[in-house]
């Protein structure tokens, strides 16, 4: 092997260098930039223009950062879609922000028009780039590489020698080794020409899809999504039905058919928890043994969930989320008729799961004047008490329970049409029961134990019974599968074009004019890279070992200057 050179820093051919032809074009499928028409455009120019700017790749960037900045306002301010208390409380703390974030649309950030405009530009411009670049990619890839340019001395990597070998037999084994590397190889002319590295511009072409429909997949869940949380006692049950849900919010493009059909009861739920060690109290096994069926006359099937291990039916995801406590309690009146028998759920407060709630009586009691009244308690559970410490309880399991009863009559406000929540008491129009103290009637009791009320206004027993409750996500998120999809198909197509560079080589032989063979082998890449002329070494090796070098002639001083010993030499006009 006689010679090798690499090029100058810059491995583009020069624009005017003729020599190249087709060998010099473009090795990807990026849209050359044409200068502007500088004299009047008219407006079918200005549309061209327009529409050139908003398919480039620098303004598809621009209206991609555009979003993200976009979608902070909507993970930092609450959204009327997702939590209506959380703005309502918004606009009272905040009079002078909350009209401005109104005509912003910050409190619907993802239906807002400037939102919705930035989010159909993008789609534009990803589409409008790449549909012509598929097009072109797809002509390239039924065509065939493009024919060695006159002057392979040109090229960024070059190297060359003399053989003894025929022609033909340079070329047929060029080919043959160029096919067995992956290339793209034929036959033209007295050279081969090669091409490997086409997953470039695949790679290139999937990240782009992969974004639209990763865009596709966020605006279908976005409109079409629906999350529900539901609490149920051991012994109950739960149907797919809106009124069911504790609190439920959808996409603005959600109907209640969109709901699976399906019910389901909560037959147990165990926890387990560590008993010692730093990490006491923490759970070890949360589950909830069911039994579900799907539609109205489906059969009913057993199946237990874990976090973090949902049942799936059709589209929909049932999670476990929480757990607590429901102590069954049972009010009686004077006359010793049960008023109230149930298990109340309370909600943790801690990782004890110390827990508090109400408990309320709204029809059948009366007093003992025979009036019609209501009562109130106000419940403080302690799963684990311990003596001297009644604020809290010491560990999660019901190693020692102990329920701290508060007793109001009066008016509970339920019957004013004013939504109130059922784990707390309204003690507006409530008076508190007294002792002969005339202090407050609070007590703390155990599994069997009963409180009396005072002047014969009933009793309170705290039920041996002590039943668990379990918290419910049902989630329904039908972009969920595409979006995967989609991101997998962005990573796959990032690698590839980083990391995978697009190149040609051509092998040329032709007889010289003292009739012994001359090889020339050039390559060409789409950007500055070691890995060109790395590679062409390692092929003219090989070949070099199937076509050896003629040897020089000593008294023959052209056929020594034609070959000499190898070297790297730079490029042609590289110091210009």
């Amino acid at each position: 092997m006689s010679e090798t050179k690499t090029s100058a820093p810059d491995s583009t051919p020069a624009a005017g260098d003729e020599d190249l032809g087709a060998a010099g074009s473009q090795l990807s499928t990026a849209p050359a930039e044409d200068a502007p028409n500088l004299p009047s455009l008219g407006v079918i120019g200005w549309v061209r223009w327009f529409w050139r700017q908003l398919t480039s790749m620098r303004v598809a960037l621009l209206l991609l950062l555009l979003l993200s900045l976009g979608a902070i306002p909507g993970s930092l301010i609450p959204q009327t879609g997702i939590d209506e208390t959380k703005v309502a409380e918004f606009r009272k703390a905040h009079e002078t922000l909350a009209p401005i974030y109104d005509k912003l649309g910050l409190f619907n950030v993802y239906s807002s028009v400037w939102f919705s405009a930035i989010y159909i530009l993008l789609f534009v411009s990803l589409i409008g780039c790449i549909v012509p670049r598929t097009w072109q990619f797809v002509g390239q890839l039924r065509g065939r590489p493009p024919g060695a340019p006159k002057r392979l001395t040109r090229l960024p990597a070059y190297t060359t020698w003399r053989t003894e070998a025929e022609p033909e037999q340079v070329r047929e084994a060029a080919l043959a080794l160029l096919k067995k590397r992956r290339f793209r190889a034929h036959l033209a002319g007295d050279a081969v020409a090669a091409e490997k590295g086409y997953l470039r511009e695949i790679g290139n072409l999937a990240f782009h899809i992969a974004l639209i429909v990763m865009l596709i997949a966020f605006a279908w869940g976005q409109l079409f999504k629906s999350e529900g949380n539901k609490l149920v006692v051991e012994g109950d049950g739960f149907s797919n039905t809106l009124t069911q849900y504790d609190d439920f919010k959808s996409g603005s493009l959600f109907t209640q058919d969109d709901l699976d059909p399906f019910s389901f009861n909560l037959k147990n739920f165990t926890g387990t928890y560590e008993a010692s060690g730093p990490n006491k109290g923490t759970p070890r096994i949360y589950k909830a043994d069911l039994s579900y069926s799907v539609g109205a006359d489906g059969k009913d099937k057993k199946t237990t969930i874990e976090v973090n291990e949902p049942l799936e039916i059709g589209d929909s995801k049932v999670y476990l989320v929480s757990h607590g406590y429901a102590p069954v309690i049972t009010i009686r009146d004077g006359k010793g008729d049960i008023v109230y028998r149930d298990a109340v759920p309370l909600l943790p407060l801690d990782g004890n799961v110390t827990s508090t709630g109400a408990i309320k009586v709204m029809d059948g009691y009366r007093n003992a004047k025979g009036e019609r009244e209501q009562l109130g308690f106000q419940a403080f559970f302690l799963p684990t008490y311990v003596k001297g410490n009644e604020l809290a309880s010491q560990f999660p399991a019901l190693l020692n329970p102990v329920i701290n009863l508060e007793a109001y009559h009066g008016d509970l406000g339920v019957d004013a049409g004013i939504p109130q929540s059922v784990y707390q008491l309204n003690k507006k129009n409530l008076k508190g029961f007294k002792d002969a103290k005339g202090a407050q009637v609070r007590e703390n009791l155990k599994p069997g134990e009963t409180m009396k009320l005072p002047n014969g206004a009933g009793t309170v027993t705290f039920e041996k019974e002590i039943k668990e409750w379990a918290g419910f996500q049902v989630a329904r998120q039908p972009g969920s599968g595409w979006a995967l999809a989609g991101s997998l198909g962005a990573i796959f197509g990032l690698a590839a074009s980083l990391f995978i560079q697009r190149r040609r080589v051509w092998v040329r032989a032709a007889t010289g004019s003292d009739g012994v063979t001359v090889v020339e082998m050039a390559g060409l890449g789409r950007s500055e890279s070691a890995k060109v002329p790395e590679e062409l070494g390692d092929l003219a090796g090989i070949l070099y070992e199937q076509a050896p070098g003629a040897p020089d002639a000593e008294d023959d001083p052209a056929e020594s200057e034609a070959s000499p010993d190898p070297q790297v030499v730079p490029a042609e006009g590289a110091e210009k």
